[in-house]
């Protein structure tokens, strides 16, 4: 569990993270009903906020270790940190339910960008891979709105509820 209350990369381990429906994680920069990533507001302030809350499987850490990256939780941005959840599979709409009370909407792929390579140099190409087509692949997590809120933490589980009907490829949000 992760949040910063100003923009910064990286967000600092919480022993709780406490989500707020239609806002995100309370006391995040990134929460709010309209857009708060600095690039989308300059272009788009009104557009709705699809990225409240993002989810990034712990599984990422272990492959980059084997491209020499040392990653823990929260150093690259995200709120949740998975385990054992197929976050990449996922269609869109799928939903989350994180602990006890609180369910996010998996609106899409999180957008790799520069800043982690300014993390961590070469890590990008770790993040962002080519599938057998030549199509990228997007491996740093997904974004998702909150539906339901409710205090989430390091442990607690997740449960996967898929969308009726046909189920759609995730998409950069």
């Amino acid at each position: 569990m992760s949040s910063n209350g100003r923009y910064s990369f990286t967000k600092p381990n919480r022993d709780s993270v406490t989500l707020i429906a239609g806002f995100g994680v309370e006391g995040d920069v990134h929460g709010g009903a309209t857009v708060k990533h600095r690039f989308r507001m300059r272009k788009d302030p009104s557009q709705p906020n699809l990225r409240q809350v993002h989810l990034l499987h712990e599984e990422l850490f272990a492959q980059v270790r084997e491209a020499g990256f040392q990653v823990a939780a929260g150093e690259l941005g995200e709120n949740v940190t998975t385990r054992g959840v197929d976050l990449l599979g996922l269609p869109a709409g799928a939903r989350l339910r994180l602990g006890a009370e609180a369910v996010v909407e998996v609106t899409g792929l999180r957008n790799p960008c520069a800043q982690i390579d300014r993390f961590r140099k070469g890590l990008l190409k770790e993040v962002v891979g080519k599938d057998a087509g030549g199509r990228s692949v997007f491996r740093a997590g997904v974004m998702s709105v909150v539906l339901n809120g409710g205090v989430v933490r390091p442990g607690d589980p997740v449960v996967v509820e898929l969308p009726d009907g046909p189920h759609l490829p995730l998409e950069i949000v």
